[in-house]
């Protein structure tokens, strides 16, 4: 007769009770909160700000001391911000000063290409617009930006070029369809001028530097000097 083997085994009840103290032993793993995700916006502002700061202080610095002896760790130091910050926004000292100029003088010579044609004399227009500039550009900050492109333009060729490429190119065709819209009306008599518009913002060039240099010595009314060259070439203004 064969003999039955015995099966052990563990009963249902007892099998979910070694379940349930197991699971016991398996410590609760807490997870740390999220940090509140900061706005794509508020990133960007702050960007903003640290990259206006960055030029505010290279304006500072190369008006101190000159495009040649500025350095960025100078720069960097009065912005705040470590060496290093100033390679994310900038390549190097040059693309720095570019930033620069577009920031403070490109908007000033933007107007004069934006003004609509005018429905008074040509006269009226540019005197009105050398007002501006002179106002914005005489005895400020720019005008002391514009007497360092110049002593050191020929020094640096590249930063000289890109001046006139984004500040002098643009001011002078706006100055030449000007003067050419006063040929044709009759305001200019001599229209040779239309073939040379520096002729008409010479004065205010010579203004802003003579500021920079000599107002201490013997102030200059720039504006009533422009006034007096455009009576020279548009002819004395009548008085009733």
């Amino acid at each position: 007769m064969t003999k039955r083997m015995k099966t052990t085994g563990t009963s249902p009840a007892t099998r979910r009770t070694s379940v349930r103290v197991a699971a016991a032993k398996i410590p609760t793993v807490v997870s740390a909160p999220l940090e509140e995700a900061v706005p794509a916006s508020s990133r960007a502002g702050k960007s903003a700000e640290r990259r206006a700061a960055i030029v505010e202080a290279a304006m500072d610095e190369f008006i101190a001391r000159g495009f040649a002896a500025t350095r960025l760790d100078d720069v960097a130091k009065r912005a705040g911000v470590a060496k290093g910050t100033l390679y994310l926004y900038f390549k190097d000292k040059e693309s720095m000063f570019e930033e620069l100029v577009r920031t403070v003088i490109v908007p000033v010579v933007a107007r004069l290409n934006a003004l609509p044609p005018p429905a008074g004399s040509v006269r009226d227009l540019i005197e009105t617009f050398a007002g501006n500039f002179l106002k914005e550009v005489m005895g400020t900050r720019r005008g002391d930006l514009v007497r360092l492109i110049v002593a050191e333009g020929p020094r640096f060729p590249s930063v000289a070029d890109f001046y006139f490429r984004e500040v002098v190119s643009k001011g002078l065709e706006a100055m030449s369809m000007l003067v050419q819209l006063a040929v044709t009306r009759g305001e200019i008599k001599q229209r040779e001028i239309a073939q040379f518009p520096q002729l008409v913002v010479a004065p205010a060039i010579v203004a802003v530097i003579w500021q920079s240099l000599f107002a201490r010595h013997a102030p200059l009314d720039g504006l009533a000097m422009f006034k007096v060259h455009l009576d020279l070439i548009f002819g004395e203004r009548r008085t009733t």
